[in-house]
C-alpha cells in the first residue's frame, strides 16, 4: 500500500500543473498516467497568451521543444473567401506558439519529476472510493493508495469521474475534431497561423498551424448538432484538402506524415461537477475547453494549478472548504468567459454572421490587433462585464518570456 497527499490521476499539462505546483509546495505526490510518455495527443497544438503566461510560470523553457513555433499574426478567411491578417502585439513576450504536444506534454511531465513529485507513467487508475479522511485509488501496478485528496486530469471521459458516478450519461462534447501533420508544406504554411470559416462547417473552422521543420498541423472541428455530422467527417475531410485557397497554402508538395486522427472536446464548464468529496476535476474532465475556439490547453493548466492552490490554501482536513474554494475559482476564472463564447457561437452559425464578424474586426489596425488579443486570451473573453479580474496592465501587458532570463 502506497501513501501520499495527493494523487493525480493524468499526466497532461492540467495533472501535470497540478503535480508541479504541489510538490513544489513541499507536498507529497503521485502522478500517475496509463499511458507512456512521449505519447501524441490529438490536438492543434496552438498555445494562446494565456497558456504562455501560466507555462512560464510553471517554468517551462520553450527553447526545449524542438517543434516550438512562435506566431505574430493569424490569417482569418471568412465564408466568402474575404481574408484579414490579425496581427499580435509587437511588444516584449510571446502571445502565441504552437508546439508539438508530444513534446509539450512530456516537458511539462519532466517538471513535474524536477518538482518532486513522484511520476508513474503506464500505470492507469482502475478504481477510486471516497472516504470521510482520505481517497483510495486502485492503480495497475501498484495496488491500493492511499491519499488526503485526488485530483482527476484524466480527460474527458474520465474513468475518475464515471467510478464516483459523477459522469454525464450520453454525453460525447460540444466538438469534434479531425487533425493530421503534413511535411513539406509551402513557405506561408510554415509561417502563418490560418484559420477558415467555412460555411459547410459553421460554427466550426478549418485550420493550418506552422510545427517547424517544414512541417503543419492542418485540421478541422465542428460542433456537435452543426451542419456536419461527426460521421460525415472524413469525407468533409477529403474535400476540405481539395479546396484551393487550403490547398494553396498547404502546397502542391504537402504530404501528410500519418493517418489523420480525430477527438472530441468538453466544452461544458458552466455546468460540469468541479468536485466530489476529496476529488477534484480539472481540464477536459471538467470540460474546461473554450467554446467558440475549442482552445484547452490554457484552461487544462490553470484548472490544474488552481485545485493545488485550493489544497495548498486549506490543508489535509478541510476537504469541503477546499473543494468550495476550488469550484468557486473555476467560477470566478471560466464561466463568464464561456458564457461570452456561448453567445458568439450562436452569431458563427450562419454565414452572415460570420462573414460580419470577420469585416468588423478587420475595420482598422485598432480593431485587428485588439481582436487579435482577444482571440489568443491576451485577456479574459469576458474581462469588460467581470471588473473583479482587473490588473494594471490587462489590456498592456507583455508576452510570455518577454524576459530572455526567465
Amino acid at each position: 500500500m502506497l501513501t501520499c497527499d495527493v494523487v493525480v490521476v493524468g499526466a497532461g499539462p492540467a495533472g501535470s500543473s497540478a503535480a508541479t505546483s504541489l510538490a513544489r509546495a513541499g507536498r507529497d505526490v503521485l502522478l500517475v498516467d496509463k499511458a507512456t510518455f512521449p505519447r501524441d495527443k490529438c490536438c492543434g497544438d496552438g498555445l494562446t497568451a494565456l497558456a504562455l503566461r501560466l507555462a512560464e510560470r510553471l517554468g517551462l523553457d520553450p527553447t526545449t521543444l524542438p517543434s516550438w513555433t512562435t506566431v505574430d499574426s493569424a490569417v482569418v478567411s471568412g465564408p466568402s473567401g474575404h481574408a484579414v491578417r490579425f496581427p499580435l502585439p509587437e511588444g516584449p513576450g510571446t502571445h502565441a506558439a504552437v508546439v508539438r504536444r508530444s513534446e509539450l506534454d512530456a516537458a511539462l511531465v519532466d517538471l513535474a519529476r524536477e518538482a518532486g513529485a513522484k511520476v508513474l507513467d503506464g500505470h492507469a487508475m482502475v478504481g477510486i472510493a471516497e472516504h470521510d479522511d482520505r481517497v483510495v485509488l486502485d492503480v495497475a501496478g501498484l495496488g491500493e493508495v492511499h491519499a488526503r485528496y485526488a485530483i482527476a486530469a484524466d480527460g474527458m471521459w474520465s474513468p475518475t469521474r464515471r467510478a464516483l458516478g459523477l459522469s454525464v450519461p450520453g454525453y460525447r462534447g460540444e466538438w469534434h475534431a479531425f487533425r493530421a501533420y503534413f511535411r513539406d508544406v509551402s513557405e506561408t504554411a510554415r509561417r502563418d497561423l490560418c484559420v477558415w470559416f467555412e460555411a459547410d462547417l459553421l460554427p466550426g473552422y478549418a485550420w493550418s498551424f506552422p510545427v517547424g521543420d517544414g512541417t503543419a498541423n492542418f485540421g478541422f472541428g465542428i460542433q456537435r448538432g452543426g451542419k456536419v455530422a461527426v460521421g460525415d467527417m472524413k469525407q468533409v475531410w477529403d474535400d476540405l484538402l481539395a479546396r484551393p485557397a487550403i490547398r494553396e497554402v498547404l502546397g502542391p508538395d504537402a504530404v501528410p506524415e500519418a493517418r489523420f486522427t480525430a477527438w472530441p472536446i468538453p466544452a461544458r464548464v458552466h455546468d460540469m461537477a468541479r468536485t466530489a468529496r476529496r476529488t477534484f476535476f480539472v481540464g477536459d474532465a471538467v470540460a474546461a475547453t473554450d467554446v467558440m475556439t475549442g482552445e484547452g490547453i490554457g484552461q487544462a493548466i490553470l484548472t490544474g494549478m488552481l485545485a493545488a492552490e485550493a489544497i495548498e490554501g486549506t490543508g489535509p482536513h478541510g476537504a469541503r472548504v477546499a473543494t468550495d474554494r476550488y469550484a468557486a475559482a473555476v467560477d470566478h476564472h471560466l464561466v463568464a468567459d464561456h458564457h461570452v463564447s456561448a453567445l458568439l457561437v450562436r452569431a458563427l452559425r450562419h454565414r452572415k454572421g460570420a462573414r460580419a464578424a470577420i469585416r468588423v474586426a478587420g475595420l482598422t489596425p485598432w480593431t485587428r490587433r485588439n481582436f487579435a488579443r482577444w482571440l489568443f486570451e491576451d485577456y479574459p473573453r469576458a474581462v469588460v462585464g467581470t471588473p473583479s479580474r482587473w490588473h494594471r496592465g490587462v489590456f498592456t501587458g507583455p508576452g510570455a518570456y518577454a524576459d530572455p532570463a526567465a
